[in-house]
């Protein structure tokens, strides 16, 4: 055997690349922001130019409006009207409802697309514990699994919810609730929608699963296995706490506009300071404002029917 003639490298030498390929949580974070990556670039190129201001799409994206109404050159205006303006091939003009397996199906990418892109990112403080967890036990020479494992029964979780939300979003077409921007038709429905989202922040309920999402440790230290099957159970039932966690907010969506992409990255930053702060006052406060908005609507649909002549 011919001896090497290469001199090992101290470990003080090993590539960065390397040491962090070493790492499961490094390299199973930068997996999740490769997927919400993805997730956005494909709510992009969904969001295409529909030949209808943006404004007309919900609350807040009036402000493309003016974005596109100053001084902007072309490449600009070409990126705000990809990621801005929704529109579905083939779903009605621009939108309609969807009548066969290929509609709903671009429906359910569609939610799904959304779950990753605003659910995902709140999993990392999950994952970092999970992958402490597993540093630790691998230190100690114990078998661990892959923390992509738990991510991905996470993932499946939303994925359901996505389902759920392809079904009801058919529903209320039906129901004429939404109009063809994928809008409320009514302000009273949308003020229903944060009423109760809004209430359901002061619920039980939503106690006990932000409590689980904020403090993930207890959970995962208390269910370790080396079994892939058991840790694929373990990211589902955090899946499930965190969908138990921000459901309602999810479905203020459908107040707003399915593709508001203002609101959408909006309450994904806003779910994510909720689930790491480890406290019930930001939740409360969560609560409050959206009562607010949703009492804001309640009342213009009622001055808007208000009669203005009296016998």
């Amino acid at each position: 055997m011919v001896p090497s003639t290469e001199t090992p490298s101290a470990p003080g030498d090993t590539p960065a690349l390397s040491r962090a390929l070493r790492r499961p949580g490094t390299l199973t974070l930068a997996s999740i922001a490769c997927l919400v990556g993805l997730a956005w670039i494909y709510l992009g190129v969904m969001v295409g130019a529909a030949g209808r201001a943006a404004g007309a799409y919900g609350p807040g994206m009036g402000l493309f409006d003016l974005i596109m109404a100053g001084r902007l050159d072309a490449a600009g205006r070409t990126v705000v009207d990809v990621l801005c303006r929704p529109a579905f091939a083939g779903m009605g003009e621009p939108f309609g409802l969807p009548t066969g397996v290929g509609d709903l199906a671009l429906v359910f990418l569609m939610w799904s697309a959304m779950a990753v892109a605003m659910m995902l990112p709140t999993a990392g403080p999950m994952v970092l514990t999970y992958a402490e967890i597993a540093e630790v036990a691998a230190a100690k020479r114990e078998r661990v699994v892959s923390p992509l494992v738990l991510a991905a029964g996470y993932l499946a979780a939303w994925l359901g919810f996505a389902v759920a939300a392809t079904a009801l979003q058919w529903g209320l077409i039906r129901l004429a609730l939404l109009d063809r921007g994928l809008v409320a038709a009514s302000p009273l429905f949308s003020g229903a929608i944060f009423i109760g989202a809004g209430a359901y922040q002061f619920s039980g309920l939503k106690h006990a699963c932000v409590t689980v999402c904020q403090r993930p440790f207890p959970y995962l230290f208390a269910h370790w296995s080396a079994e892939p099957r058991a840790v694929l159970r373990q990211g589902l039932a955090q899946g499930l706490y965190c969908l138990g966690c921000c459901w309602a907010m999810m479905l203020t969506m459908f107040a707003v506009g399915v593709m508001n992409v203002v609101w959408m990255a909006g309450l994904g930053a806003v779910m994510a300071v909720e689930k790491t702060t480890r406290t019930v006052r930001f939740g409360h406060a969560v609560g409050v404002i959206l009562i607010t908005i949703g009492a804001a609507f309640v009342v213009s649909s009622v001055v808007e029917h208000w009669p203005t002549h009296r016998p």
